[in-house]
């Protein structure tokens, strides 16, 4: 039997990144992976996602090219189904046409053991792949998450994609129905729709993505909804059966009726634990499924185990996968490194985008007396004027009792990019004072901060007298 320092279960950002790490600081490592190096984010999900969403986002400044002074007179624009065979065609070059031959190579040059399988604890130190035995000193759960599938009688028997599938796709289908309104929900409606593609979103909850400001999800809907996408909010599904042409029929709980040529299922995903032998170590999972962690990314309860990515249930997004990679790495050579999460960005990458850091109060008057919030309209930044945008909104919430920044939430052109500036002011707890004092070019998006802050900046300091 092989010993290896330190064998890492699961392949995807986190695992990759961490066996990589290791191998170039001099220590032996084996990574198990039953399906591709790189997990699924290359692949099947952020890259592919993000090459259709920019393809569409091209088709779409192409039809307002008359308005945007770019032609004299409206541009016609192509056939959709070849159009968007063509944007796939692109994404399948960016996404290595889901293969991860070159990445594979690459792990194992940097001295990396690959092990393809699905790999099981057998007792303590010891994993099995297939009929093989792998010792270990430290193991690494980096399994991540798949997706959830609705438990609905009748839905093994309708065409029914996940993301990972329409992702894949080289034909755009004539209609879909996308259940899910959080962030992959809303990607995917976009795509498809501004490819014309005949589009509904059905989510059960109050808003569009759940977990953010409510205005942000008011004026993603507005935007979807005007790239035609039709929207059903508070709705479930309460059956489906197939139709004769292959299609799906699906009733829903508002009375409305549909027959859509596929529907794809994005209500959320669940961490991979199961069928791994976690037991026989003691390892922690919490109600959901996750591996429970502690600051050092150490599996509760455990010495010598450790979890990243999205098993752990914190932060699901490739960033944070890679952040407790490197958290995990630097502990595994003997430091003491702990993870701070008070400011892992996250975005919805639609167009234009929706970004958010921290903690957001939904309104001027919150539960948290301490929490205070102060908003600018993106219409009133001159940027917005020169691009010829649709606006957008940001929103800053302040701590009054430490006069520091806590949350920013943004929607619009580039709110992705330019609310790094938050991210930055949050994680280093930077005064509002001194934010205040920052001088932005003129005319760009990031001038927005600078009223809110020194609203928030004249509250803390009321607060403090």
């Amino acid at each position: 039997m092989d010993h290896f320092d330190v064998v890492i279960v699961g392949a995807g950002s986190a695992g990759e990144l961490l066996a990589s790490l290791q191998a170039e600081a001099g220590r032996s490592v084996a990574i198990v992976e039953s399906l591709r190096v790189g997990g699924e984010c290359p692949y099947v999900a952020c890259m592919p996602s993000k090459a259709m969403l920019r393809s569409a986002d091209v088709r779409h400044l192409v039809a307002d090219t008359e308005r945007l002074g770019g032609t004299s007179a409206p541009l016609e624009l192509d056939d959709d189904e070849a159009a968007f065979a063509n944007a796939a065609r692109r994404r399948d070059d960016i996404a290595e046409n889901r293969d991860d031959t070159v990445a594979a190579k690459s792990l194992q040059d940097s001295g990396v053991a690959l092990i393809r399988g699905r790999g099981t604890i057998v007792r303590d130190g010891v994993l099995r792949v297939g009929d093989l035995e792998v010792g270990w000193t430290d193991l690494v759960i980096a399994t991540g998450s798949q997706p959830v599938l609705p438990p609905l009688q009748g839905f093994g028997d309708i065409p029914v994609w996940t993301s990972d599938e329409a992702l894949s796709i080289g034909r755009r289908p004539a209609s879909v129905l996308v259940l899910g309104g959080g962030p992959v929900g809303c990607e995917l409606a976009q795509i498809f729709a501004r490819f014309g593609t005949r589009t509904f979103l059905v989510e059960a909850g109050p808003q569009l993505a759940g977990k953010e400001h409510p205005e942000m999800a008011e004026r993603l809907a507005d935007l979807l909804r005007s790239d035609g996408v039709g929207i059903r909010l508070n709705t479930e599904v309460r059956s489906v059966s197939p139709t004769a042409n292959g299609g799906a029929h699906v009733s829903l709980s508002d009375g409305m009726a549909l027959d859509v040529e596929r529907v794809i299922v994005a209500i959320g995903r669940t961490p991979v634990t199961g069928d791994l032998g976690l037991e026989l170590l003691g390892v922690d999972l919490d109600d959901d499924g996750a591996v429970t962690v502690d600051a050092h990314c150490r599996a509760t309860g455990t010495s010598h185990v450790w979890a990243a990515g999205d098993v752990t249930g914190i932060a699901p997004f490739t960033h944070t996968a890679n952040y407790q990679a490197r958290v995990i790495h630097d502990n595994l050579l003997g430091g003491t490194r702990t993870a701070n999460y008070e400011a892992i960005p996250r975005a919805i990458y639609t167009d234009p985008p929706v970004a958010s850091v921290g903690e957001v109060a939904p309104t001027r008057t919150t539960d948290n007396a301490n929490l205070v919030s102060a908003t600018m309209n993106l219409d009133e930044v001159a940027r917005t004027s020169a691009d010829g945008g649709p606006g957008g909104l940001l929103v800053l919430t302040a701590d009054r009792r430490r006069g520091i920044l806590v949350g920013a939430a943004a929607i619009g052109l580039r709110a992705d990019e330019w609310l790094a500036e938050a991210t930055l002011a949050i994680r280093a707890q930077i005064p509002l004072h001194v934010l205040c004092d920052v001088v932005h070019a003129f005319p760009t998006y990031g001038e927005a901060f600078e009223p809110p802050l020194r609203e928030l900046a004249a509250a803390c300091s009321q607060a403090s007298n």
